[in-house]
């Protein structure tokens, strides 16, 4: 086969899903030969239409695992607005370094349901977003040469095969449920409702926050006040210049100890062709 166009496509909060997404696809359309283009749909206002790809591209299409599946208020868009029309793709997540259960096997399933052709997948760790106990400094430059690697490997399997490649068997279930949080005391961690506080004393209403909101859940008017949804991505944390930003729900904060004391051993990437 002669793909003529790679795509790295990715809804990317903290930016871990967005760098192995670009890399993989880099290192891919180099192997290849072909274009490369990036396509980040983590802002409200990228998603206002669908994503469509055709025949001869190669789509690198990466998200981030959340309570061990893709994040459920992104996946009717993924679901409903995603279009391979016969196109390549290679289904990747990332996880921040506990597990990613089920969800490249959602992902891969979604992503075969829309008129893709699956012919690889990669699990990938990076610093987890709640906390930098976990997984720190990664993807790392190691990391990066495993996908570099993996993506050669890809374009191998891809431009070697005569007719479409077979879709790689992946571990999870798609129909599996949720991941369940939970605490210190091994109790289920309800923070469904926990929203982003904001130390009035650090914060110059710059409106980073609202404006980088993925679900555009805070007030750009007063970001203190964050009327939407809040899925707990912890963009705004992240991205505050002034560190005004954090969380302070008990059942939450519980969950992230939880996390710090059961799961920072190294885990690894995982890759599937």
């Amino acid at each position: 086969m002669v793909p003529t166009q790679v795509w790295s496509v990715y809804w990317s909060a903290t930016g871990n899903t967005r760098q192995t997404s670009e890399v993989i696809g880099g290192a891919l359309a180099q192997a290849l030969g072909c274009p490369w283009k990036a396509l980040d749909f983590t802002l409200p206002a990228a998603r206002t239409g669908p994503l469509s790809f055709q025949p001869g591209d190669v789509v690198v299409f990466a998200m981030p695992t959340y309570a061990g599946k893709l994040p459920n208020k992104l996946l009717p868009y993924v679901q409903e607005q995603t279009a391979g029309n016969g196109a390549l793709a290679v289904p990747v997540v990332t996880f921040g370094n506990r597990s990613f259960d089920n969800s490249l096997a959602e992902l891969r399933a979604v992503l075969t349901q829309n008129g893709f052709h699956p012919v690889a997948a990669g699990a990938f760790v990076g610093r987890h977003a709640f906390t930098d106990d976990l997984a720190p400094g990664r993807p790392s430059q190691a990391d990066q040469e495993e996908m570099r690697a993996f993506a050669r490997q890809v374009a191998d399997k891809v431009t070697q095969a005569q007719q479409i490649p077979p879709s790689p068997a992946v571990p999870g279930d798609s129909d599996a449920p949720y991941y369940v949080p939970k605490g210190v005391d091994g109790a289920p961690a309800k923070f469904l409702k926990a929203k982003p506080q904001t130390d009035p004393a650090k914060c110059t209403n710059c409106g980073a926050c609202a404006q980088s909101c993925p679900m555009g859940a805070i007030n750009p008017e007063n970001v203190a006040e964050t009327p939407g949804t809040c899925i707990k991505c912890q963009r705004c944390i992240r991205l505050c210049p002034t560190g005004a930003k954090y969380f302070d729900d008990p059942a939450f904060l519980s969950h992230v100890e939880m996390l710090r004391q059961s799961f920072t051993s190294r885990n690894e990437n995982q890759t599937f062709l």
